[in-house]
């Protein structure tokens, strides 16, 4: 049976889940402000501001659910409690009053004991900075009347995703065979999510009501450091694995005093010097899912960034 679904953005997730929906035969409307997305024959494209309540009714009409998949303007803290709240309450209210559910990719940052292993029971009060605001974002879906189903990721990689620690920093690099330093720590173990699994646990959700107003984790493979990934990407490129230098962290906030960029990256620092794992095993059981092997998935993503060459 036809679903009429809507994905708010067209970043690497918001394509994917569009893109998977309407490959599944359903028909799918991509909001954006530049009216972009996917092409296919079951997907409309339409240009809306989804802080605006006034777009959003006609746009909710008939769903039976939202994947809210935008993210902040830039990736400061400030943009993000800037825009990130208000596009949140205003989706969330559009989605209520249209009975759907609203299915949001969300990342590890509002873990306060990154630490230790972090499951889906484990304690999300992480104050401050970007982190923060994940955890306000997270309490306000929890106590807003619309369904919600939040799917955690750990960094992204894989096709269309172009600004992440395992993007564009990194593949475009290897596959010419040159040297690249990383943030932190080339050698500690590191949750990477492939986002096609991240789409599909997120569709998933969307259609297993047990499974909303709950934070889920996609599936994700055992953590790698990032000299690992690298290798598997050089590997799937069949070319030499290219060994990693590190951006020191006392560098990384040195550099942090003139630029803002590298002060909201340096934010991060601790899930790149330290181990930084998330455990998805109990989410995987809910969903009856499993994470690509890392050969197919490094492969599908070398293939697409030679495709963009």
């Amino acid at each position: 049976m036809t679903t009429t679904y809507a994905v708010t953005g067209a970043g690497p997730v918001g394509w994917t889940v569009a893109s998977l929906l309407a490959e599944q035969g359903h028909r799918v409307r991509v909001l954006t402000r530049s009216g972009s997305g996917p092409e296919h024959p079951l997907i409309e494209h339409r240009k809306a501001d989804v802080s605006d309540p006034a777009q959003l009714a006609d746009a909710f009409d008939g769903v039976s659910a939202v994947f809210h998949c935008i993210h902040g303007s830039a990736y400061t803290a400030k943009a993000w409690q800037a825009e990130l709240p208000r596009a949140e309450r205003t989706v969330l209210d559009a989605a209520a009053e249209a009975g759907a559910v609203v299915v949001f990719p969300e990342s590890l940052y509002s873990y306060s004991e990154p630490d230790m292993p972090m499951r889906e029971d484990s304690p999300r009060e992480a104050g401050g900075g970007k982190r923060g605001v994940r955890t306000a974002l997270l309490k306000a879906r929890r106590t807003h009347r619309a369904d919600t189903v939040s799917v955690a990721a750990g960094d992204f990689f894989g096709p269309h995703v172009r600004t992440s620690h395992a993007g564009e920093r990194m593949v475009p690099a290897l596959l010419k065979g040159k040297s690249l330093q990383v943030v932190g720590s080339a050698h500690q173990p590191h949750s990477f999510t492939y986002v096609p699994d991240l789409a599909a646990a997120m569709v998933k959700a969307a259609r297993t009501p047990e499974l909303w107003n709950s934070v889920l984790h996609a599936p994700t493979g055992p953590a790698l450091s990032q000299q690992e990934l690298a290798t598997a990407f050089t590997t799937a490129a069949g070319l030499p694995a290219v060994k990693l230098g590190a951006i020191p962290g006392w560098l990384l906030k040195t550099l942090g005093l003139a630029s803002t960029d590298m002060r909201e990256l340096a934010e991060l620092l601790y899930q790149f010097e330290r181990p930084f794992v998330m455990d998805s095993a109990a989410s995987q059981a809910k969903l009856g899912m499993a994470p690509t092997p890392l050969a197919e998935a490094a492969a599908a993503t070398v293939a697409w960034w030679r495709s963009q060459a």
